[in-house]
């Protein structure tokens, strides 16, 4: 199931690492995967997972791109360096990992407010559930919504990334 809000999360501004102001429309027509990720997490092993899409699919019109946060237990602890660090020492990481967020609460990223409007496949939305939720964004803004617990490798992930990848 996709939500298309009415503000085009494509032209919502967020920070890039090193504190630049970006937006998802820099990435063209490309299907956005973006994922609120966490070093000290039972699910940072998905960090695997999002590398291999972002290979398997890159070339297609993929783009995965990292939200670290903190408001999950804290399991987001490290200054930016070490977070880009541990994610190319530890996973390969090549895809962006943006500056830290935060998802929920009145100090949510405008981003992740926008997206958390959408619903997921149960037909939920709302907050944020925990650390590696991830969305979808399809070039023509239409946004598909998987749980944490939801692997990247996950048929459904898998399917609606081939669906949502420019023709």
């Amino acid at each position: 199931m996709a939500d298309t809000p009415t503000v085009d999360i494509r032209d919502i501004p967020y920070l890039d690492a090193q504190g630049a102001e970006r937006t998802l429309a820099e990435f063209g027509d490309k299907a956005i995967l973006v994922v609120n990720v966490a070093s000290k997490c039972g699910l940072t092993p998905q960090y695997e997972q999002l590398e291999q899409l972002q290979k398997t699919y890159g070339d297609r019109g993929l783009q995965v791109i990292g939200f670290p946060c903190n408001q999950f237990m804290g399991q987001e602890p490290g200054s930016m360096d070490e977070i880009l660090e541990y994610c190319s020492v530890t996973y390969g990481v090549t895809f962006p990992v943006a500056d830290k967020v935060k998802v929920n609460g009145g100090g949510a990223a405008p981003l992740y407010k926008a997206l958390k409007k959408a619903r997921n496949v149960e037909g939920s939305k709302g907050p944020v559930m925990w650390n590696f939720e991830k969305f979808l964004v399809t070039a023509d803004g239409a946004v598909h919504r998987f749980r944490p617990q939801t692997k990247p490798d996950a048929p459904e992930v898998v399917a609606a990334i081939e669906a949502g990848l420019p023709a």
